[in-house]
């Protein structure tokens, strides 16, 4: 793909529209409602962006509709009037000349930014999602997914099976994610005194990774199910690294946990049922020696920075496999309830809370 960098401009960015003088106190609530009932325009916005393309088009100089359009095999006219919209929410800016620049958001959609959320925008705004929303209704009546009534199997089988493309969108934002929250759970954790780590449903092993990284006398191991650990982080993997210190062991957390450790992580597997998260809880004590530590980590829909974006993040989940995101109420009610004790809870960052816990002697 071309990069456009045509030569800089000083003009000043547009922001996004200001109130106008006309606009009184009664009517910007409607004018808010308004937006918001049209918050599928702008989530498919970003979509039209980041399948484009545009972000990583666009360089560090003003490019104008015209020329981004040729980079991405698009048509001028309509690729300003999504830029103008997506503008309007600060994810790129027009300026007074009618070129376009990057924002800190619209940098957000390159492939190539450090905590670039290209896949994640993907995966928020994937075909089944826009089929699934409008039976929010039906899945708060009922309590429970409407995933199967649409696809007539359970998401995970539908993905893999008949979504080949969304399966690759998922994995992609999940590593992303796990990549960028992997170097801030490391930077978190004091594994004075522990020798061996585990990392339960850990994916592909990027927490485990950055651990074993930063701490050199430590061994860890990986435990996921098997089509997730032959994926696992190379860095683990024979010829790896790191992969005199680690072990690989495929398995389901729900039945069984057949591994010694010092300190055991749990991040972000405990939001799909009660039934399995009891299960997982109840499986890691059963492992467990008297006095191990366990460090659940999870999104939570209070009291955090993240609330707009997790709280929408658990209507998905609702969705599609009728499973919560947890308030740090329940998530403690559903630790103590399986026999860990409690200890300090900490923020890993804006998205993700740290519960200590340690098995009972």
């Amino acid at each position: 793909m071309t990069t456009v960098s045509p030569n800089p401009t000083t003009t000043t960015p547009h922001s996004a529209p200001s109130t106008l003088a006309t606009d009184t106190p009664a009517t910007q609530p409607a004018m808010r409602l308004r937006e918001l009932v049209f918050g599928a325009a702008v989530a498919a916005a970003v979509r039209a962006a980041a399948r484009l393309g545009v972000a990583d088009a666009l360089g560090e100089s003003a490019a104008t509709a015209a020329e981004l359009a040729a980079a991405v095999d698009a048509e001028p006219r309509p690729l300003h009037r999504l830029l103008r919209a997506l503008s309007c929410y600060g994810i790129f800016a027009e300026q007074a000349d009618g070129t376009f620049v990057h924002t800190e958001m619209s940098r957000l959609l390159r492939e190539d930014d450090p905590h670039s959320l290209r896949y994640i925008s993907l995966w928020c705004t994937e075909p089944w999602t826009w089929q699934a929303w409008p039976r929010l209704d039906d899945a708060v009546r009922s309590g429970g997914s409407v995933f199967h009534e649409l696809y007539g199997k359970g998401f995970f089988d539908y993905l893999h099976q008949d979504a080949h493309e969304s399966a690759h969108v998922f994995n992609r934002a999940m590593t992303t994610s796990s990549m960028q929250s992997a170097l801030d759970v490391a930077e978190l954790l004091d594994l004075t005194g522990v020798s061996v780590v585990a990392d339960i449903g850990g994916g592909q092993g990027h927490v485990l990774a950055s651990l074993l990284e930063k701490h050199p006398t430590v061994r860890g191991v990986l435990f996921d199910l098997p089509g997730v650990a032959a994926k696992a982080d190379p860095r683990l993997r024979e010829g790896g690294p790191l992969a005199d210190r680690a072990a690989i062991v495929p398995g389901d957390c729900r039945e069984a946990i057949p591994v010694q450790a010092d300190l055991y992580i749990i991040k972000n597997i405990l939001e799909w049922d009660d039934d399995s998260t009891r299960r997982t809880l109840r499986n890691v004590i059963g492992a467990a020696r008297p006095g191990a530590r366990v460090v659940v980590i999870e999104n939570l829909v209070d009291d955090t920075p993240s609330m707009r974006f997790t709280t929408a993040m658990d209507l998905l989940l609702l969705l599609n496999v009728g499973g919560a995101k947890h308030t740090k109420h329940s998530m403690v009610s559903r630790m103590s309830d399986a026999g860990l004790v409690l200890g300090e809870i900490r923020p890993v960052n804006a998205y993700l809370h740290a519960f200590e816990c340690t098995v009972p002697g």
